[in-house]
C-alpha cells in the first residue's frame, strides 16, 4: 500500500483534465453521483445540491465515496424560492446532472426547458433506468430488472442454476454511469464549439444493451449460443472460467489463445494428459480434469505457480484483499484517503492526472464557498445535514 500512498500525494496536487467545468448535480442515488464523482476525480467543480432531510441512501456521508472531490450547498427545490436559487447556479454551470424519474425535474420547475433558457450554453444530462420514453419509463427498477430485459443477466451464471447477480456494477455504473460521462463530454464538446448545449438521455438498459454489441456479431454469426454456460466467454469453456482450490479460494483462468494453453496446461502438470482442446463434445472431461489439479494446492500456491507466466491465470481476490495485490499496490490502484481505502480515479493522464481531490462532501457544508465562487449571492448558507 505504500506505492497507492505515494501515487496519491504526487496526484493530489496536479490539476485533472476537466479543470474549469462545473457541474451541478442534483443529489439522488447510484449511477448519477458515480458520474458526478468521475467527474469531479477528472477536475470538475462538481457542486452537489441537497435537499434538507437527504437522501434515501442510508450510508453516513463520510463513507459515501461517490461524493468525494464535490462540494455541496442545500436548496430546497418545493420552496418558494428554491427552483429559481438552483437556476442561478445553473447560469454558471457548464454541465448537469439529475437521476429523477421522466417528469419530476420538470414539476419541481427545473427540467431542460428552463435551464437551457438560463444557459442555452447547458448540457443536461438525465440519468434514468428506462429512458425518458417508453411503456416503463414512469415505473420503479433497479439494476438487476434493467439488465435483465436486455438480455445481458441471462447470460451470467452457470447452464442449471438462476443467473448470478453482478451486485450493480453492469447495469448502474457500466451501463448508465459511464454512458453518461461520455455523453456529458461529447455534448460539451459540441457546446463549446457551437454555442449550443442539449439534453442527454443516458438510460441504463440502452448502455447495458450496447455493452452486448460484440456478444450480438457473434449471435448472429452462430457461434454464441443464446444460452449461459455454453459459450467461450460465459463460463462454458473449461479453459476460460473458475476453479477452487485446496483451501476453498478460485483462481480464474483465461487461457484462450494456444500458446497461452499449451504454458497453462504445461504449468498444471498435464501435459500429454488432457483431451483435445477443441473437441467440445469431451469439454466435461477436460473441466473435471483441471478442476482435480487445481483442488490439490492451496490458492497461494497456484498464484506463485503462475506469476510469471502467460498462462492468463489469476487468484480470485476478495474486495478487502485487493488492494494489497501487487500489481495493483504498484500501480496505485487503490489509494487511501481520509480513512478510506478505495479505488484511484481512472484513467491515468500524462500531463493533468485525475485524484481523489477532497473527501466526501457534507450536505450543505459548502454553501457559502460555491455562493463565493461561482458568484451567485442569493445562495444562502445553511448548516449542515447531519447524519
Amino acid at each position: 500500500m505504500a506505492a497507492a500512498g505515494t501515487a496519491q500525494v504526487h496526484q493530489t496536487a496536479a490539476r485533472g483534465p476537466l479543470t474549469g467545468v462545473r457541474v451541478v448535480e442534483l443529489a439522488g442515488i447510484g449511477p448519477a453521483p458515480f458520474a458526478g464523482m468521475l467527474l469531479a476525480d477528472l477536475g470538475a467543480d462538481v457542486v452537489r445540491v441537497d435537499r434538507p432531510g437527504g437522501t434515501d441512501l442510508a450510508l453516513d456521508p463520510v463513507h459515501d465515496l461517490c461524493g468525494r472531490g464535490k462540494r455541496s450547498v442545500l436548496v430546497d427545490l418545493k420552496s418558494p424560492g428554491g427552483p429559481e436559487q438552483l437556476l442561478d447556479l445553473v447560469a454558471r454551470a457548464d454541465l448537469l446532472v439529475e437521476g429523477f424519474r421522466p417528469g419530476v425535474a420538470e414539476r419541481l420547475g427545473v427540467g431542460p426547458e428552463p435551464c437551457l433558457a438560463r444557459n442555452p450554453r447547458l448540457v443536461y444530462g438525465r440519468m434514468t433506468g428506462w429512458g425518458q420514453d417508453g411503456p416503463l419509463a414512469a415505473r420503479a427498477g433497479h439494476d438487476v430488472a434493467y439488465i435483465a430485459r436486455t438480455g445481458i443477466l441471462g447470460m451470467i451464471g452457470g447452464p442449471d442454476a438462476a443467473p448470478a447477480i453482478p451486485a450493480n456494477i453492469l447495469g448502474d455504473f457500466a451501463g448508465g454511469s459511464l454512458y453518461l460521462v461520455v455523453g456529458l463530454l461529447a455534448a460539451l464538446h459540441h457546446a463549446r464549439g457551437t454555442g449550443a448545449g442539449q439534453v442527454v438521455d443516458a438510460a441504463i438498459v440502452d448502455g447495458a444493451a450496447h455493452l452486448s454489441t460484440m456478444i450480438h456479431g457473434m449471435l448472429a454469426a452462430g457461434i454464441w449460443q443464446d444460452r449461459r454456460g455454453d459459450n467461450l466467454l460465459d463460463g462454458g469453456c473449461p479453459f476460460y472460467g473458475c476453479y477452487r482450490t485446496a483451501d476453498g479460494g478460485h483462481m480464474a483462468v483465461g487461457a484462450l489463445e494456444r500458446r497461452f494453453y499449451d504454458e497453462f496446461v504445461h504449468l498444471l502438470g498435464l501435459d500429454g494428459e488432457l483431451p483435445d482442446r477443441d473437441d467440445q463434445s469431451r469439454w466435461d472431461e477436460l473441466r473435471a480434469a483441471v478442476a482435480e489439479r487445481f483442488a490439490t494446492r492451496t490458492r497461494a500456491e497456484w498464484t506463485s505457480l503462475f506469476a510469471d507466466s502467460d498462462a492468463c491465470v489469476a487468484p480470485v481476490l476478495s474486495l478487502r484483499e485487493a488492494p494489497g495485490d501487487p500489481h495493483l499496490a504498484a500501480r496505485g490502484t487503490f489509494v487511501h484517503h481520509a480513512g478510506i481505502t478505495q479505488p484511484a480515479p481512472a484513467p491515468r493522464f500524462s500531463d493533468t492526472p485525475a485524484a481523489v481531490r477532497s473527501a466526501p462532501a457534507r450536505p450543505g457544508a459548502d454553501t457559502a464557498g460555491v455562493a463565493r465562487d461561482w458568484h451567485v449571492p442569493g445562495l444562502t448558507a445553511a448548516d449542515p445535514v447531519r447524519p
